[in-house]
């Protein structure tokens, strides 16, 4: 069916930089709150403006806030991170044009190779994309 999503976990096409990115974002995702923080900090930094972060006030008028949603569209993929009381669930969706054509809950692992290897993709084809994903995997 070409309207599937794949979950397979291929390695990245942009070499050992992306495998290291996504391994080490796997390694960290046991600590559920610190792995969600740094990955919206990363995007943001590498995407700015092209990835939508949801946070909230940890207590009532408390100044510290948690990341509870990531949203993120790279070529006719939408992924989705929503965070609540230390569980996370991921989501892929195919979108054209912006309408979302099918979405589909997929395991963190399988979402965490997919949004490496759309980065990878992405980079090859623009040099914007291409400095942001260096500016991801360095800092």
């Amino acid at each position: 069916m070409p309207d599937e999503i794949s979950t397979d976990l291929g390695a990245p096409e942009a070499g050992g930089d992306f495998e290291l990115w996504a391994a080490s974002l796997r390694a960290s995702s046991g600590d559920v709150t610190t792995f969600v923080d740094v990955l919206a900090q990363k995007l943001e930094r590498a995407l700015p403006g092209r990835v939508k972060i949801g946070r909230r006030a940890v207590r009532l008028l408390s100044k510290e806030k948690r990341v509870e949603r990531i949203e993120l569209d790279l070529a006719a993929n939408r992924y989705l991170l929503v965070a609540q009381g230390g569980a996370v669930e991921t989501r892929r969706a195919k979108a054209v044009r912006g309408v979302v054509l099918k979405s589909e809950a997929v395991p963190l692992e399988a979402w965490i190779a997919a949004l490496a290897r759309d980065l990878a993709t992405e980079a090859h084809a623009s040099e914007h994309s291409r400095l942001a994903l260096e500016q991801l995997l360095g800092g």
